[in-house]
C-alpha cells in the first residue's frame, strides 16, 4: 500500500501502521522508484538525490533531499510516497525547448540573440524556464535601448507542443533610433560650445547629419564624446576637469533626444618643475633628453603619457622588456603641478625563443637571417622592432606582427613571436599575357622573390612577342654567406625589333651575362658591385633612321663590350612591396672598360619618399625622381644609341606613350612617316602622388589609389637638344596598384597639362607583373 510521505503525512503513516510515535518519521529505505521520466535519465535523478538504498530517512532529511532535487532545475513538481520500505519520487519534468524562432531584427544579428539565448540556457533541446526567457527580453529591449531605439519592444511567447515540449518565438520591433534634437553644455568658460561640440562624434540633426547617422543618440558613442572632453582639458592644462553630469532626455514620442552635459573645467596648470625618481639604468641626463614636458609648459596629458612611452622604450633599449613609468602631476593652489616620472626597470629580460607563424610557404630560416635579436641575447626593444621592419621589407607578408610573452614561471625571460600574413611575391608561368608597349606575349616564364620559400631570386624564362624574343636566367642568393653577403648572376639572350616598340626601326640582338655581389654597409645601406659581357649585334632595317645608319658607318654593327659596375643604396621604408613611410635612395654607374669596342658609361641617381599624412598611414604622400646620364670616354668617345634613356609610359611620365618622349629619330629619305623616339643621354623625371584609402576597399596593404603629378624629358647635348624647363612634360591623374596572384597590376588614367603637336598621348595605361 503506497502513503505519501511529503511533510506532516509521514507521523501519520507511522501511527497508522502500529509504528512507535517516537520514531515514526523514520523508516528504513529498501529500495528508491522514480516516476514520471520523459527526458531525463533516472540516474541523472539518483546523483542529484542524497539518499542511498539501506538509509534510514526521516522527515527533515527527505525534506532536504528533495529541495537538492528541485535545484537542478530539471522538474516543476516532486512528490514522494512508500510503499512499504520502497521510497517513491513522482515528478513531473519541465519541457523541453522544441525551436526557437526570432523575427523582426536588423540591427541586432540572429547569431547574437542566439548566442544570448544559449548562453542563458535557452537552445533547442534543453530545458525550458520562463523566468530565464523573462529575464533575456528584458536585457534584448536594454540592448535596443542603448542604441538609442527607445520604441524598442521584445515580446517572447512560448506555445506548448505535445510531448511536453514548447517553441519560443521572439517577435522583435526595433523602432527607429531618436534623433539629438539639442546638445547644451553648461560650465564652461576657457573654452566656447562650438569648440567643444565640435569633438564630439555626435550632433545634432540636420538633413546631412541624418544622412550620415551622426545624430543618431547611442550611449557607447556619448561615452566616447566624454572621454574625449576630458582628454581635450587634459592636455590643455585643465588637471582637475570632471564632468558633474550628463543627461539624456527623452520627448514623449520617444523620437527626440535631449542632452545636457554639466562641467567643471578647473583652473589651469603649468609646469613648475619635471622629476625623475626611481632606478635610472640610463643617466639621468639622456633620459631628461626624452621629456617632452618643460618648466613653463602648459600641463599636457597627451605629452606627459608620451613621455612615459619613451622612457619605457629607452629602457626596453637596455633590455629591461618590463620596464614600468609612472608619471604622477602633483598640484598647488598657484596652479602649478610638479610631474614626476617614477622609473621601474625591473629585471632585465632575455629571449628564451623566438617563434614564427603564418609563413606557410616561406622557410623559418629565411625569417631567422632577418632577426637582429637573437634567442639568448638581452631582451632590445629596438632590436625585436627592428626585426620586424626587416620582415616587412622583404616584401614577402602582407601584414607582420609581433608579440613579447612573459615565460610562466619566470620573471626574466620572453619569447619573441612573429606571426606574419603572406602575399603574392611574384609572377608565375604566365603563358599569355600583353603588354601596351610589347603587345601579345607568349612564352613561358617565372620571376619569384621568394623562390619555393628560400628568401633567393630567381627568374627564368622565353617569351616571345611582337617586338623581343628572349630566353633569361637569373639566381641571386641573398645570403651567400652569413653575414648578409648576396651573389648573383644572370645570362641572357635578346633579339629585339625596335620598329614593334614605337623606337627608331632597327634589329638589336644581345647575348651575355653578369656576375654580381652585394655588401651590406649597415642596417639599412647596401654596396652592390659586379662585372659582365655582352655582345651586340646591329641590323640596319627599311626604314632605318640616319642616326642608327651612321652609327653602323663610323662604328660597326657588331661590339664585345665588357662591364664593371657598382651600385650604394640606402633604404629605410618599412615595406618591400607598396610601402608607406620612410625613404629609399640610390646612385649606381655601368661601365664599358677599356678592353671593350665601345668605351662609355651610364650613371643614375634615384630617390623615393613617403611621408604618412595620418597615424593609420592609409594617407601617404609620395615624392619619386630619377636623373640618368651617359657618355662615352676614351678614343671611342660616344655612347651607343641603344643604351639611351628613353621616357613616357607607366612608371615614367603617365599620360604619354611608353618611350615617346625626348628627341626625335631623322627619317631615311624613303621614309615618310612620322619620326620615331631615338631617346637621349640625359633623363630627367619626377612625380608627386597623394595616396589615399581605395574605396569599398578594406585591404589596403596589397593595394592602393593615388592622384599623381608627374614630370619629365629625355635631352641629348650630342644632338643639339639641350635641357630646357620648358620642354619638361607635366601630366596628372589617378592610379591603382594591386597585388594579385599571378603578379603585381596597375593601371593609371592621366591627362597630359602642357603636350604639344607631335607628342604621343595616352590617357589610360595598365602593366601587368611590374613591379611598383
Amino acid at each position: 500500500m503506497r502513503r505519501s510521505l511529503f511533510g506532516a503525512a509521514l507521523s501519520l503513516v507511522a501511527v497508522s501502521l502500529g509504528a512507535n510515535p517516537a520514531h515514526a518519521d523514520e523508516f528504513t529505505v529498501s529500495d528508491i522508484e522514480v516516476e514520471g521520466l520523459q527526458r531525463v535519465s533516472a540516474g541523472t535523478v539518483f546523483s542529484a538525490f542524497p539518499v542511498t538504498i539501506g538509509e534510514q530517512l526521516d522527515e527533515l532529511e527527505l525534506a532536504a533531499a528533495i529541495r537538492d532535487l528541485f535545484r537542478t532545475g530539471l522538474f516543476t513538481d516532486i512528490e514522494a510516497s512508500r510503499d512499504g520500505e520502497v521510497l517513491i519520487l513522482t515528478v513531473q519534468e519541465r519541457p523541453s525547448i522544441s525551436s526557437i524562432e526570432i523575427e523582426g531584427n536588423k540591427n541586432i544579428e540572429t547569431e547574437m540573440l542566439r548566442d544570448a539565448l544559449s548562453g542563458a540556457g535557452l537552445d533547442e533541446g534543453q530545458v525550458f524556464r520562463r523566468a530565464t526567457l523573462e529575464r533575456l527580453e528584458l536585457e534584448i529591449l536594454r540592448s535596443y535601448v542603448s542604441q538609442g531605439r527607445y520604441n524598442a519592444r521584445v515580446k517572447a511567447t512560448a506555445e506548448e507542443l505535445p510531448r511536453n515540449r514548447v517553441a519560443i518565438r521572439l517577435d522583435i520591433n526595433e523602432g527607429s533610433v531618436a534623433a539629438i534634437h539639442h546638445m547644451n553644455i553648461v560650465g564652461n568658460e576657457a573654452f566656447s560650445d562650438e569648440e567643444l561640440l565640435g569633438l564630439f562624434e555626435l550632433e545634432t540633426t540636420s538633413w546631412w547629419n541624418s544622412l550620415t547617422n551622426s545624430d543618431k543618440y547611442a550611449r557607447e558613442r556619448l561615452a566616447g564624446d566624454l572621454e574625449s572632453l576630458r582628454s581635450f582639458y587634459l592636455d590643455r592644462g585643465h588637471i582637475d576637469f570632471t564632468v558633474e553630469s550628463s543627461q539624456v532626455s527623452i520627448s514623449p514620442d520617444k523620437q527626440q533626444v535631449f542632452i545636457a552635459i554639466a562641467l567643471d573645467e578647473g583652473p589651469q596648470y603649468t609646469v613648475s618643475e619635471v622629476r625623475l625618481r626611481g632606478d635610472l639604468i640610463v643617466g639621468e641626463e639622456e633620459l631628461r633628453k626624452l621629456i617632452n614636458i618643460k618648466e613653463g609648459d602648459v600641463f599636457s596629458r597627451a605629452r606627459m603619457t608620451a613621455t612615459s612611452e619613451l622612457l619605457s622604450r629607452r629602457l626596453g633599449r637596455e633590455g629591461y622588456a618590463f620596464a614600468n613609468v609612472n608619471a604622477v602631476p602633483e598640484t598647488s593652489d598657484d596652479n602649478t603641478a610638479v610631474v614626476t616620472f617614477y622609473v621601474e626597470p625591473g629585471k632585465r629580460a632575455y629571449v628564451r625563443r623566438i617563434n614564427f607563424e603564418g609563413n606557410v610557404s616561406t622557410r623559418d630560416e629565411v625569417l631567422r637571417q632577418e632577426m637582429t635579436q637573437m634567442e639568448g641575447g638581452v631582451a632590445s626593444s629596438d632590436r625585436i622592432e627592428f626585426s620586424k621592419t626587416r620582415l616587412e621589407r622583404l616584401g614577402f607578408f602582407k601584414t607582420v606582427d609581433v608579440e613579447t610573452v612573459p615565460v610562466p614561471g619566470t620573471d626574466d625571460m620572453v619569447d619573441v613571436n612573429y606571426s606574419v600574413e603572406e602575399q603574392p611575391t611574384g609572377s608565375l608561368s604566365a603563358s599569355v599575357g600583353f603588354s601596351q608597349t610589347s603587345g601579345v606575349i607568349l612564352g613561358a616564364n617565372v620571376a619569384e622573390n621568394n623562390f619555393f620559400g628560400s628568401g633567393k631570386r630567381v627568374s627564368f624564362g622565353v617569351n616571345v612577342s611582337d617586338s623581343v624574343k628572349s630566353a633569361n636566367f637569373g639566381y641571386t642568393n641573398p645570403y651567400y654567406t652569413v653575414d648578409g653577403v648576396s651573389r648573383g648572376f644572370s645570362v641572357f639572350a635578346r633579339e629585339t625589333d625596335y620598329e614593334e616598340e614605337d623606337i627608331s626601326s632597327y634589329l638589336l640582338d644581345e647575348y651575355g651575362g653578369r656576375l654580381s655581389f652585394g655588401y651590406p654597409i649597415d642596417n639599412i645601406t647596401r654596396l652592390n658591385f659586379g662585372l659582365g659581357y655582352t655582345l651586340s649585334k646591329i641590323q640596319a632595317g627599311s626604314f632605318t633612321s640616319e642616326e642608327v645608319r651612321d652609327f653602323i658607318v663610323e662604328e660597326g654593327d657588331s661590339f664585345n663590350n665588357y662591364f664593371l659596375f657598382g651600385s650604394w643604396r640606402r633604404s629605410t621604408l618599412n615595406r618591400g612591396v607598396l610601402p608607406t613611410d620612410g625613404y629609399s635612395h640610390s646612385v649606381s654607374a655601368d661601365v664599358a672598360v677599356p678592353g671593350s669596342d665601345l668605351t662609355y658609361y651610364k650613371l643614375s641617381h634615384r630617390t623615393d619618399f613617403y611621408q604618412p599624412l595620418n597615424n593609420a598611414q592609409s594617407w601617404v604622400l609620395r615624392a619619386r625622381s630619377e636623373i640618368g646620364y651617359g657618355d662615352g670616354y676614351g678614343d671611342r668617345n660616344v655612347m651607343p644609341f641603344y643604351e639611351h634613356f628613353y621616357a613616357g609610359g607607366y612608371g615614367s611620365v603617365r599620360g604619354f606613350e611608353a618611350n615617346s618622349l625626348g628627341p626625335l629619330a631623322t627619317n631615311s629619305p624613303n621614309d615618310f612617316s612620322d619620326p620615331d623616339p631615338f631617346g637621349g643621354s640625359l633623363l630627367t623625371e619626377g612625380s608627386l602622388e597623394l595616396i589615399f584609402p581605395t574605396p569599398f576597399a578594406g585591404d589596403s596593404r596589397s593595394m592602393r589609389t593615388s592622384f599623381f603629378l608627374d614630370a619629365g624629358q629625355v635631352f641629348d647635348a650630342d644632338r643639339d637638344y639641350d635641357p630646357a624647363f620648358n620642354e619638361i612634360r607635366v601630366s596628372a591623374g589617378v592610379g591603382f596598384q594591386w597585388i594579385t596572384a599571378v603578379g603585381p597590376l596597375a593601371f593609371s588614367l592621366a591627362k597630359p597639362l602642357n603636350d604639344k603637336p607631335g607628342d604621343d598621348t595616352q590617357i589610360f595605361q595598365f602593366s601587368l607583373g611590374q613591379t611598383f
